[in-house]
């Protein structure tokens, strides 16, 4: 396999959380096909969509997510394995405090736990080989081998009448991934430390975000913005905010942006992905993160920030919750939208994080079992909202967290056009980029420019617009807009 056909794996995952629109509807992307083709995939939809609905068909194995009815499996008995990545909260025994809450109601129901700290990586090594157990949260996988490796969970029509961001692991109109909680794209910080900055008003502008962080460099001891560079997977962050948050267009991600000539050039009006990571570049420039960012500290960069030591950090909602919990006032850690503003208004990208499947291959046993446990940590364990997550039941209640988001459109990004589902993986490995899919060193090259002068932004986002295009060359892939 090739280095770009490995990458492709690699960066399949993608867009799981960014596009957690709250409730948002799904779409039906024009895809010009044919009447007869159409035709076909109708009576295709229609026979999933029955599958799901009959209990006795043998592919879905009588079950479905909508239709099973927790009250029924009091007594059943069995045992499962769940695979994750949540090694903090195996640590600090989270997830052993929700499965013993679980057990008050399924006490025969038996559930072990194994979290992985390399878990995109680890993952894939596991599922091709078979050795994970029953329950995983979905790696990078192309959505074509979704049934060979994950029992079919719903129709998505069922499903996204009753839970919110479902789409991301469907096939065909089949899901095979529930989120076990959503984020939203905006900016921790610190809410002392913008008051001693004299900061009164949330920026609503990138001009307005780096005049803030200059307030704060000059009336505070904080560091302005926390780069979290040498962690790199943090660094892969600004990714999430390509799309809705920068242009207010959620079908841009999975269907525009491949077709798109030159994405990073300047909109000139403080908008798009050229707007986006100059934040992070003038930033960088102008002296206003830490002093040294080879030497930053993911974990000890939590109590920093809780203790304010740092001003602001750009990470999804998911973060929220750790920061408060690391020092002994949670109360001045806050998480605002993203300082970009299209047309005056505030876009928040909000969608599903790591998605809970079913091993196809598990005993119709366990399989039973993994559904009850599934849906009862999706509908009652409480781990989204307790996360700080954006909740994945429709009408669930999200945290008070986001009040700071009163008045921003909140949109989710909507799935690639019928046929062109692998189109962004293939230009990501292409291109090497990997927009949103972990590309973390791309990123790291802004805050090596930005603090050492080694390159200016322009010339760094003409050489993105420049291998974006040559990528788009060698795939064939048309270019639209």
């Amino acid at each position: 396999m090739n280095r770009k056909k490995a990458l492709a794996l690699l960066t399949a995952t993608a867009m799981m959380a960014t596009s957690m629109g709250c409730g948002a509807a799904e779409e039906t992307a024009e895809s010009g096909e044919t009447q007869s083709t159409q035709e076909e995939k109708q009576d295709s939809t229609e026979s999933t969509q029955e599958a799901s609905k009959a209990p006795e068909t043998e592919e879905t194995t009588g079950l479905s997510y909508t239709t099973l009815n927790l009250d029924d499996y009091k007594d059943f008995t069995a045992s499962i394995k769940f695979l994750h990545h949540k090694t903090d909260r195996e640590a600090d025994g989270t997830i052993a405090s929700m499965i013993a809450e679980f057990n008050k109601e399924f006490p025969n129901i038996t559930v072990t736990t194994e979290a992985v700290t390399d878990y995109a990586e680890d993952s894939l090594l596991r599922l091709s080989t078979g050795d994970w157990g029953d329950i995983m949260f979905i790696p990078a996988v192309d959505k074509t081998d979704l049934a060979t490796y994950f029992m079919p969970l719903d129709t998505l029509d069922n499903l996204s009448q009753e839970l919110n961001f479902v789409d991301n692991w469907q096939f065909d109109n089949v899901c095979y991934g529930i989120p076990y909680m959503a984020n939203a794209q905006g900016v921790l910080y610190n809410k002392k430390v913008f008051k001693e900055a004299g900061i009164e008003v949330l920026p609503q502008t990138p001009d307005e975000f780096i005049e803030d962080l200059k307030l704060v460099k000059e009336k505070t001891d904080a560091i302005p913005l926390y780069t979290n560079y040498a962690a790199g997977w943090t660094m892969g962050a600004w990714d999430a905010y390509v799309g809705i948050v920068s242009n207010g267009d959620n079908t841009y991600l999975n269907q525009k942006i491949v077709h798109t000539a030159e994405p990073f050039s300047d909109p000139g009006d403080g908008t798009g992905a050229y707007n986006l990571y100059k934040i992070l570049y003038d930033a960088c420039s102008e002296g206003l993160i830490e002093d040294d960012y080879t030497t930053t500290d993911w974990e000890g960069c939590k109590g920093m920030l809780n203790r304010g030591e740092i001003a602001t950090m750009v990470l999804g909602s998911w973060a929220y919750a750790q920061m408060q919990e690391a020092g002994d006032t949670p109360e001045d850690v806050g998480y605002m939208p993203f300082p970009m503003s299209v047309n005056g208004t505030q876009y928040v990208n909000a969608g599903g994080d790591y998605n809970y499947a079913i091993n196809v291959n598990s005993s119709e046993e366990n399989k039973t079992a993994s559904l009850v446990f599934v849906k009862w940590m999706v509908e009652k364990s409480n781990w989204c909202y307790n996360e700080g997550g954006y909740t994945v039941v429709k009408g669930g209640q999200n945290p008070d967290m986001y009040s700071a988001f009163d008045g921003c459109e909140v949109l989710s990004d909507q799935p690639a056009v019928a046929g062109e589902e692998t189109y962004l993986n293939d230009m990501n490995a292409e291109s090497e980029l990997s927009i949103n899919a972990g590309g973390n060193a791309k990123v790291q090259r802004i805050v090596e420019a930005g603090a050492n002068g080694s390159e200016s932004f322009d010339d760094i986002m003409t050489d993105w617009n420049a291998v974006w295009q040559a990528a788009q060359e060698e795939l064939g892939i048309e270019v639209k807009y």
